[in-house]
């Protein structure tokens, strides 16, 4: 075996070690990691979790000299152990590069560190593991991680009756001149959804039948957009579109799920809200849902003022 190959398969330590560049740099490192997680892109792997292993090495400029044994001071292993929690409860990721790329890239912010490699490891696909390993540095890190502060959206759930009112673009108007963010919510499609008798199936099928709603309603003005994902929303949110949610993505994914059912949609809307720090929820034509956790208002539809 060369000596590549064979670097290639030794803990990152080693590759580090071999790959460094010049000049005094320490390291730190975390060592079979193991977390119990949802993750990955296959409909097997949705519902159930698996064990996957961390292996993170991270290159860090020298403690000063006054260093004064002052933990405060270092680049502590807790930093990248949180770093893994963050992003394992940020959202359900398909990938496990995906995961390392956030990972190693919250790490980087740290200012001590310099370069890090990260090795994620699958432990229960197969008779042995299954993973990715990469390596970023400092200066392939173009921004922060942190975020900003959340654009506290109006969130508007409207019924079919709602949807079919001669006010609809009168609430539309008016909600659009108030600066903003503005997500519109439905429940499922006029049409009745085909019933399977089986309660996973049953749960993408009533999804899908909002989606089918959602697109309705875009269909009868120009400026409602139909978004799907997180990263759609906030530039959304962010650039004064006014969006209609397709919950699928955002439901499926959730480390921290609604408990509502896709049929309890104004439920399953107040928990978006909630997920999305929402200003207001403003709920047209339906029951307000119980304990919102976000301020709320009920309209019926004959109300033309919002």
């Amino acid at each position: 075996m060369s000596s590549d190959v064979r670097l290639a398969f030794e803990h990152p330590s080693e590759r580090a070690a071999a790959t460094a560049k010049p000049g005094p740099l320490d390291r730190i490192s975390l060592r079979d990691h193991l977390v119990e997680v949802e993750i990955g892109a296959f409909q097997a792997e949705r519902g159930n979790t698996q064990r996957i292993s961390f292996n993170v090495v991270v290159e860090v400029t020298p403690p000063p000299a006054d260093l004064d044994d002052d933990v405060d001071r270092i680049l502590s292993y807790d930093k990248v152990t949180e770093a893994i929690a963050y992003e394992l409860a940020a959202e359900r990721l398909n990938l496990l590069e995906t995961l390392a790329e956030r990972v190693a890239e919250r790490i980087l912010q740290e200012p001590q560190a310099v370069r890090v490699f990260v090795r994620i490891e699958k432990l229960d696909r197969g008779p042995g593991a299954l993973g990715v390993e990469i390596v970023r540095s400092t200066d392939q890190v173009s921004h922060s991680v942190e975020e900003d502060e959340p654009p506290h959206p109006r969130l508007m759930y409207l019924s079919n009756e709602a949807i079919e009112s001669a006010n609809f673009k009168a609430w539309i108007d008016q909600m659009e001149s108030r600066q903003r963010p503005l997500i519109l919510c439905v429940g499922a499609h006029p049409l009745e959804a085909p019933q399977t008798g089986h309660k996973m199936t049953q749960r993408r099928i009533d999804l899908l039948s909002i989606e089918q709603n959602a697109w309705r309603l875009a269909a009868k003005d120009d400026r409602c957009v139909v978004v799907a994902t997180r990263t759609e929303l906030d530039w959304a949110m962010k650039n004064g579109q006014i969006c209609v949610w397709a919950p699928s993505k955002i439901v499926l994914d959730a480390v921290d799920g609604p408990s509502a059912a896709p049929s309890e949609s104004v439920a399953l809307a107040a928990w978006f809200a909630a997920t999305f720090e929402a200003g207001e929820m403003i709920v047209i034509g339906a029951e307000s849902p119980d304990s919102p956790q976000v301020p709320l208002r009920v309209v019926n539809v004959e109300q033309t003022q919002l």
